[in-house]
């Protein structure tokens, strides 16, 4: 009805003009001013008209990119019980956490995904991988963590310098498990330190980072950043490539650095700044 009333109107400003016209050249005899008002009338007929067509194409995109932008809200408008519109808005508010996520440049990924696209990069890396972990055992049994560490050593052949700083309380260092992660990497020539968690820089010193970092984190090339998060959810941590994040990590990694120890090997024993700490059999 709308489309038909705008089709009436410009048809009523064609005849109307178009009578004036016909008023003018027969009945008053000026003929140019009769020429006059039929070409103004038709184009301002033709204007109007293109400019109601617009406006309608332009109203029609606005409703739909409204209704688009409000699929969820009317969705989860439409849930009458109370049990299932909660967990609607749960839902929700995990998808806004995302959303904010990406906004600030970081990619979230599963664990899968994770250990994937470490070991991608560190294929793609060419002079340097620098990463920060804490001591976990499966480097040499859980399949995504094995492949992972198998794209390191073919990194090293390379010529790729990969230096691992491992996190870990004093008290850990008599666990021949972690002595036996730890010798290994050094071994297979990777430059592996040791920082303990009470010689972790402080929160001042992290300005303007997430002070709940879990402190496992890897830099390919010092252009990719890939962290593990420190606290349990959907997502077992996420990517980023935005240069201002690289650049926190890269600062938050010579803090770090700074506050680890050396290893060497001793008379079969892993040897720790002073510490001889000896190697499980």
């Amino acid at each position: 009805m709308h489309k038909k009333f705008a089709n009436i109107a410009v048809f009523i400003e064609f005849v109307t003009s178009s009578g004036l016209a016909v008023l003018f050249h027969w009945v008053l005899h000026y003929k140019e001013v009769g020429y006059i008002i039929f070409a103004t009338g038709v184009l301002l007929s033709l204007a109007t008209y293109l400019l109601r067509e617009e406006m309608e194409k332009t109203r029609e995109k606005l409703i739909e990119q409204y209704i688009s932008a409000h699929d969820i809200t009317f969705a989860i408008a439409g849930i009458t019980d109370p049990e299932c519109h909660a967990k609607a808005h749960e839902l929700l508010a995990g998808a806004k956490r995302t959303i904010q996520m990406l906004q600030q440049g970081f990619i979230p990924l599963e664990e899968t995904e994770f250990y994937l696209e470490g070991a991608m990069n560190v294929e793609q890396a060419r002079n340097e991988v620098k990463a920060v972990d804490p001591v976990s055992t499966g480097w040499e049994s859980r399949g995504s963590l094995l492949n992972f560490y198998q794209a390191n050593l073919r990194a090293v052949e390379r010529g790729v310098k990969i230096t691992r700083i491992f996190v870990l309380n004093r008290d850990e260092l008599a666990f021949p498990e972690i002595q036996k992660i730890i010798l290994q990497q050094f071994q297979d020539g990777i430059n592996v330190r040791i920082v303990f968690r009470d010689e972790l820089p402080s929160v001042g010193e992290l300005s303007g980072r997430d002070t709940s970092s879990s402190y496992d984190f890897a830099i390919y090339d010092d252009r990719v950043v890939t962290e593990v998060f420190g606290q349990s959810g959907k997502y077992f941590g996420r990517k980023t490539t935005q240069l201002p994040e690289v650049d926190k990590f890269l600062h938050l990694f010579q803090l770090i650095e700074h506050s680890s120890h050396a290893l060497s090997i001793e008379n079969e024993a892993l040897v720790l700044a002073t510490e001889m700490i000896p190697i499980a059999s």
